[in-house]
């Protein structure tokens, strides 16, 4: 095999690929990037069998061939290159790396036994834009359980339901909702995607909403299509909580607060919050103020914010980094907060795109 690739165009093809390359295996050839240059494409492939991208890079093909090689080290290497064309050359297992002066001869692994990425039709699929599926991803992804004590919950919820896609993840202590609309109606559906593969998805998601992106999907797997690049995630399998049986539109205490000062007051907050400490912020909610505090062995902050209630009187505690990862997903100017009373949840919410559900947590009166 032997291709001429720009080092930018090698470097980015390396980056995106990467994301799928696992930390820890017990098959040594996954930890390789696959290079196949056997068609009249340059193809780029990381597969840890539940996770894979495909890439194809802009090239010159001289000879065809297939090789794997190790990622950590091709990536490093090719990272390091002067600006130029790198001559990647093989013969059997032994590559050849060149770009100026510089030349790196190194071992790689038979292509043949690389696994590729399973075949899926693009079929019974939508298509949004790279940008409105990067922002809705990225606005619920916190929410998603790194435990995997419950399958269900290190997985997000993608729900289409005729011209909508709605997006759900929850941990057990709190809900993130998005809705976003779709250019058509599609069939009904309803997937589990890993959290994991959408994390590092929204990592190589274009933020252009002229870019699209089509997503498809089968019994086991679901597949992202866009640009040159091809990304595949096995499914979670199993039925989905019934999330709209934990949403209430009941209220007894309705908040109306300008969202930047109320995140503001708990960026503050949490400055007297270590990592492990399980101290609640507590609110105190009146008719035009929220009183908000926090105590902790570093010491305690008291602070007010003007806010519009039209509803009772109450005092509630909550886990303030789970407040701030809701806010800072939000983007108006102003938030609409409903509580029922201090042991049930709060949802800030509006009607069309969003919910965010937060539990609360005992705290000792103030």
């Amino acid at each position: 095999m032997k291709l001429r690739i720009d080092q930018q165009n090698l470097i980015n093809a390396v980056n995106i690929v990467s994301k799928a390359v696992p930390s820890k295996t017990s098959m040594s050839i996954l930890e390789c990037i696959l290079i196949d240059a056997d068609t009249e494409k340059i193809r780029m492939i990381a597969n840890d069998m539940e996770f894979g991208i495909e890439t194809s890079v802009q090239g010159t093909i001289e000879d065809h061939g297939i090789i794997a090689i190790d990622a950590g080290i091709f990536g490093n290497i090719v990272r390091k290159l002067p600006a130029g064309e790198v001559i990647l050359r093989s013969e059997g297992e032994q590559v050849e790396i060149s770009c100026g002066q510089a030349v790196f001869n190194i071992l790689g692994r038979d292509g043949h036994d690389f696994p590729y990425l399973p075949e899926i039709e693009k079929e019974n699929g939508i298509e949004i834009s790279q940008f409105t599926l990067r922002d809705v991803i990225s606005r619920t992804i916190f929410s998603v359980s790194t435990n995997d004590t419950n399958k269900m919950m290190t997985g997000e919820l993608f729900e289409i339901q005729d011209q909508t896609l709605r997006v759900v993840a929850l941990d057990g202590h709190r809900i993130s909702i998005r809705t976003v609309g779709l250019a058509r109606s599609y069939d009904n559906r309803k997937v589990i995607i890993p959290g994991k593969s959408l994390s590092e998805l929204c990592k190589i998601l274009s933020g252009d909403m002229e870019k699209k992106a089509g997503i498809y999907f089968t019994q086991k797997h679901a597949l992202f299509s866009f640009d040159d690049t091809i990304v595949v995630t096995r499914l979670i399998e199993g039925e989905y909580f019934n999330i709209d049986q934990m949403l209430s539109t009941q209220y007894s205490t309705h908040v109306s607060v300008n969202r930047q000062e109320f995140l503001s007051c708990l960026d503050r907050a949490i400055l007297l919050v270590k990592e492990e400490d399980k101290k609640p912020i507590v609110l105190m909610i009146k008719q035009d103020t929220m009183g908000i505090k926090i105590r902790t062995a570093l010491g305690r902050m008291d602070e007010d914010i003007a806010i519009t209630n039209d509803g009772e009187d109450l005092n509630i505690g909550f886990n303030p980094r789970f407040l701030l990862d809701a806010l800072r997903a939000i983007d108006e100017e102003n938030i609409d907060i409903y509580l029922m009373n201090s042991r049930a949840p709060a949802f800030i919410r509006n009607d069309s795109t969003f919910c965010y559900l937060v539990l609360p947590v005992n705290f000792i009166s103030v």
